[in-house]
C-alpha cells in the first residue's frame, strides 16, 4: 500500500526517542551505517544464551533441547510475521511500541516502552554474570564479580563516547562471532565424517543424537525445564523487524530480515547443538561452561579451547555492549514521549544520553551484584534469564494482541497488505496460547519460580506510575 499523505505525527521510537525531532535523530541514530545494522541484526542471533546457557538446558532436557528451540522457534517467527504486517501496514509505525498505542491504547506503549527497557538492562546483568564465569575459566579461584563489575567500568565508559565507535566495535564483535560459529560447524563436520575418536573414547558421529537416555533423560519434565534458558535465547530477534523499517525500503527489507529468521534458528541454534552432541555426546557436557569450550576440551586440543572462550567470552561482552546502547536509548525515548523524567531526555555535547546511560547501568550494577548473594554463575544466570523471558514474553504478547486488534479494527489493510501473517488470527491466537503455557513451565522449577514470583511487581509498579502520569494529564487538562 502506498504511504500516507500528510504531516506524520510525532513517533515513539524504542531506540532513538520521537522522530518529530529530526535534528536529534540525525544525531543520535545516523551514525550507523548499513554495514553496522546488518551485521549488528545477525550477530545478535548469536548471544549468551546460546554460547552459556545451552550447556544447561543440554543438561535438563538432553538432544531434546534440539527440538525445543525449533518449536520456540517456530511461534516466535509467527510474532516476527505479525510484527512485519503491522509495521508494513503504516509506514509512520518505527517500532512495535508504535501499533501497540495504535491499537491497544497509551498504557500499552508505556507498559511496553518500560518493559522492553528492562529486558535489555536485564540481559545485560545477564551477560555481565556470565562473563565472571568465562573468566573463571583461565583462574577458578576469580571470584565471578571482579571481571564481572570491570566490564560494566569498561563498557560504561565506551558507551560515554560516539555512538559511531559503538557500532564500529559491534560490527567486528559479530564478524568474530559468525566466524566462530561457522569455524565451529566446519570442525564438527570434519570429526563426524572422519570418525574422529575423542581421548576418553568417544567416538564422533549423529547417532549420539539417538542415545540411551539422550532424548528425554528426566522425561517431560525436564524437557520443559530447557525452555526458560532457550526463551531467552532469542531476546533481540524482534530488532531484525525495527532495524529494517528504518531502511530505504521496508517494503523489501523487512519481508527479507524476517523471512530469513528461521535460516538463522537452523544455523546459529539447531545445527550448531547437533554438532556439540554429536562430536562429544551429550553425557559429558557439564552445566557449568559452555559447551562450545568444554567440545575442544573434550576432544583434546585445550589451546582451541582457551580461544574459543576468548570468543564467547567477546560475544558476552558484545551482548552487553548492545543491551547497555539499547537501554540508555530507550529510557531517552520514554523521556521524549514524557513517559520517564525529563533528566532522562538531556543530550551531552557527544550526543549520548548521559543520564539515561548512568541510571540503566546503576541497575546493572544492583543486579550483577546477586553474585555475592548467589556466588554459583550458572544459578544467577538461571533467575536472572528467567525475568529476561519473562519481559519477552510480556513483550510478544502485546505484539500478537495489537496484531489480532488490527485485524478487527482495521480488515482493509490486512486485505491490502503484500505481507500478511500466514493463518494470522489462528496462529496469533496459538502463539498466545504457547506463551501462557511457557509462563506456567516456569513455576516448575525453583531457580525460574523465584523469578515469576518476583514479576508482579513490576507490572503492578507500572501501573502505579501509569496510573499516577493519566491523572496528571487529566488534570492539566
Amino acid at each position: 500500500m502506498s504511504k500516507s499523505k500528510g504531516t506524520p505525527p510525532p513517533e515513539r521510537d524504542l531506540l532513538g526517542g520521537q522522530h518529530s525531532d529530526v535534528d536529534q535523530e540525525d544525531k543520535l541514530e545516523r551514525s550507523l551505517s548499513n554495514r553496522h545494522i546488518q551485521l549488528i541484526a545477525i550477530g545478535g542471533a548469536i548471544g549468551t544464551g546460546l554460547f552459556m546457557g545451552s550447556g544447561k538446558t543440554l543438561s535438563v532436557s538432553g538432544t531434546s533441547v534440539i527440538l525445543t528451540y525449533m518449536i520456540i522457534g517456530f511461534f516466535f517467527f509467527f510474532v516476527m510475521r505479525a510484527m512485519g504486517e503491522l509495521l508494513l501496514s503504516n509506514l509512520k509505525y518505527k517500532s512495535f511500541a508504535d501499533f501497540c498505542t495504535a491499537y491497544l491504547g497509551s498504557w500499552a506503549g508505556f507498559f511496553l516502552g518500560w518493559s522492553y527497557w528492562l529486558s535489555w538492562v536485564v540481559a545485560a546483568i545477564a551477560d555481565m554474570i556470565v562473563i565472571g564465569g568465562y573468566m573463571q575459566y583461565w583462574d577458578p579461584t576469580l571470584p565471578a564479580w571482579i571481571p564481572a563489575f570491570s566490564t560494566i567500568i569498561v563498557l560504561t565508559a565506551l558507551n560515554l563516547l560516539t555512538v559511531k565507535l559503538f557500532g564500529e566495535m559491534e560490527f567486528w564483535f559479530a564478524i568474530l562471532k559468525i566466524l566462530a560459529i561457522l569455524t565451529f560447524l566446519l570442525v564438527s563436520l570434519y570429526l563426524i565424517f572422519t570418525n574422529f575418536v575423542s581421548p576418553n573414547g568417544t567416538a564422533a558421529s549423529f547417532g549420539h543424537l539417538l542415545d540411551h537416555q539422550a532424548m528425554f533423560p528426566f522425561g517431560l519434565s525436564g524437557f520443559f525445564a530447557g525452555f526458560q534458558i532457550a526463551i531467552f535465547s532469542f531476546i533481540g530477534i524482534e530488532l531484525v523487524g525495527t532495524t529494517a523499517a528504518e531502511t530505504k525500503d521496508p517494503h523489501k527489507s523487512l519481508p527479507k530480515a524476517i523471512n530469513s529468521i528461521p535460516l538463522r534458528i537452523m544455523l546459529f541454534y539447531v545445527a550448531a547443538l547437533i554438532c556439540v552432541v554429536s562430536v562429544t555426546s551429550w553425557s559429558q557436557i557439564s552445566t557449568e561452561q559452555s559447551p562450545f569450550v568444554q567440545f575442544f576440551t573434550l576432544i583434546g586440543i585445550p589451546a582451541a579451547a582457551s580461544l574459543m572462550n576468548f570468543v564467547v567470552a567477546t560475544s558476552a561482552m558484545s551482548s552487553a555492549n548492545s543491551g547497555i546502547f539499547a537501554t540508555s536509548r530507550m529510557l531517552y525515548g520514554l523521556a521524549v514521549e514524557k513517559d520517564a523524567a525529563p533528566q532522562f531526555g538531556k543530550l551531552t555535547k557527544r550526543k549520548v544520553p548521559k543520564n539515561s546511560l548512568l541510571f540503566s547501568m546503576l541497575l546493572v550494577v544492583i543486579g550483577t551484584s546477586i553474585l555475592f548473594i548467589v556466588p554459583n554463575v550458572m544459578t544467577a544466570f538461571t533467575i536472572v534469564s528467567t525475568f529476561g523471558s519473562i519481559l519477552v514474553i510480556f513483550t510478544f504478547a502485546l505484539i500478537l494482541m495489537a496484531y489480532l486488534s488490527y485485524r478487527r479494527k482495521d480488515p482493509e489493510l490486512h486485505a491490502q497488505s503484500n505481507y500478511k501473517m500466514p493463518m494470522g488470527i489462528f496462529m496469533s491466537w496459538a502463539t498466545l496460547a504457547f506463551l501462557g503455557f511457557s509462563l506456567i513451565i516456569l513455576a516448575l522449577n525453583v531457580q525460574t519460580l523465584i523469578a515469576l514470583a518476583i514479576s508482579p511487581f513490576w507490572f503492578l509498579g507500572l501501573y502505579y506510575f501509569y496510573a499516577k502520569r493519566r491523572n496528571a494529564v487529566q488534570r492539566a487538562s
